[in-house]
């Protein structure tokens, strides 16, 4: 078996007991890498050199007694919005080819602290304006879409090149592309990790977070890069972060609510069977299902466009003036229609987000996790990124991947993906499970128990070279 197919837990006790080291599992990684990025081009950029720098240090400090936890020399993927600090930091968009930081974002210096190796920046949707993520394949069928707008990040994972990829989650683009790659994907609650140094789509519904290819994996990553940083406005001191001590505690007694509506509608039949079997094994490991019902259902993908697009747009304000040319068709259309929103249209969707959150707390005096599928079904052609519905309507993928993610993002919620199923294709399907604020404990919890009761997390896409070239 080669070092980069095994597990981040069992990858770190070797590294930890120097029966393998660093050196030779970023070597791993990196003959992964030029093994499927033919197909997949997950990366926008290889960090090779620096990453055996990287690993040849961790060597030496293990060596020398200095062990700095169970990251300590393995394997990640950046998406490009991060700040990396002499590295190119291009957010897929020709308005930053040139641009390199001279510092590193919050969250990648917190998981250099914790030891992880830098292995390359994994490409977007230009500036994380979209969920399909165009330059990248999906690792389980290079002509599909990987999801976006972290879809660098999903196909990275999906296809085993890294244990870890950071992605940014402001309508789902943390967990659509871990969906339909078959990755874990934890967005935190809003204020959890500190946003700085990651370049915004929407100041007020971005979050921070990583993909993974297990449950413990991510709740680990998420530890490291929780905290409070006075520098982001919308970070929280809610205190150290302590995901994994209960991990394994079980979901007996655990209220896990049902949606009867909003997740129901316009979803294909094997994403619903998978958040319906996903459901029955929670309960026959010991949960309680509660049918809950949605509130103002109609009104949240509403709400979440009348925010992020003016808040985009400003954002963007500078460059839309000054070289709107650099950015592609679709993203400048995208910042120029933001421009157009009213005042008063997106106060009020601020207003009705505060009713959202009302409603969405009084349901949680009856569950303790919502599940749902993570996406309405399986990642779309890359040539034709459309869902085609029963009645007749044709729903473009990021709208529709959207629609499923974006309460957690207007709610500020902790959401978990967790693979699920594979369709009769063989094309991954996920369900999440959204928690109460600052309870992430709870959805790895659940999460955790899912991934032990079934054999579907933790597969890498059986990928080859001579498909890449293909």
């Amino acid at each position: 078996m080669n070092l980069y197919e095994l597990s981040l837990v069992d990858l770190s006790a070797k590294i930890r007991d120097r029966e393998v080291s660093p050196v030779d599992v970023v070597e791993s990684s990196l003959a992964r890498l030029d093994e499927v990025e033919p197909a997949i081009t997950a990366f926008a950029t290889v960090t090779a050199d620096l990453a055996r720098r990287q690993a040849a240090t961790a060597e030496a400090e293990i060596a020398a007694g200095n062990y700095r936890g169970p990251l300590h020399g393995i394997p990640l993927g950046v998406k490009d919005l991060y700040d990396t600090k002499g590295i190119a930091t291009t957010s897929s968009s020709e308005q930053r080819t040139n641009y390199i930081p001279d510092a590193d974002s919050v969250a990648v210096s917190k998981l250099y602290d914790a030891g992880m190796v830098l292995i390359g920046k994994t490409e977007t949707h230009e500036f994380a304006y979209g969920a399909t993520t165009p330059r990248s394949g999906n690792p389980w069928d290079p002509s599909r879409t990987p999801g976006g707008s972290s879809g660098g990040s999903g196909a990275a994972v999906g296809a085993g090149v890294v244990h870890v990829a950071l992605g940014s989650d402001t309508g789902g683009s943390i967990r659509i592309p871990a969906a339909v790659c078959g990755a874990v994907g934890l967005k935190p609650t809003y204020g959890r990790a500190a946003r700085v140094g990651v370049a915004s789509l929407s100041w007020s519904l971005d979050h921070v977070g990583p993909l993974t290819r297990h449950v413990l994996d991510a709740a680990l990553v998420m530890e490291a890069m929780s905290g409070y940083d006075r520098r982001d406005p919308g970070s929280v001191d809610a205190g150290a972060p302590d995901f994994t001590s209960t991990i394994a505690a079980g979901v007996d007694g655990l209220r896990i609510g049902i949606p009867t509506n909003f997740y129901t509608e316009r979803v294909q039949d094997d994403a619903l069977e998978a958040a319906r079997t996903s459901a029955a094994v929670l309960e026959g490991l010991g949960a309680v299902l509660v049918e809950v019902e949605i509130p103002l259902a109609d009104h949240i993908l509403p709400t979440e466009w009348a925010i992020l697009s003016p808040e985009a747009s400003a954002y963007h304000m500078d460059a839309i003036r000054t070289s709107p040319e650099l950015f592609t068709d679709e993203v400048r259309t995208l910042v120029q229609l933001g421009e157009a929103t009213l005042a008063v249209d997106y106060i009020n969707a601020l207003r009705l987000r505060t009713l959202i959150q009302q409603g969405w707390r009084a349901m949680y005096d009856s569950i303790d996790v919502l599940l749902a599928p993570s996406v309405p079904g399986v990642a779309t052609p890359r040539s034709d990124p459309f869902f085609r519905w029963s009645d007749g309507t044709v729903e473009g993928a990021t709208s529709a991947y959207s629609r499923m993610s974006a309460p957690a993002n207007v709610t500020g919620l902790p959401a978990l993906q967790v693979p699920a199923a594979f369709s009769a294709e063989g094309l991954p399907l996920g369900v999440q499970l959204i928690g109460r604020p600052f309870d992430e404990a709870t959805i790895v919890r659940a999460g955790f128990a899912l991934e032990q009761a079934t054999d579907v997390v933790g597969r890498i896409a059986p990928l080859t070279s001579a498909a890449a070239i293909s």
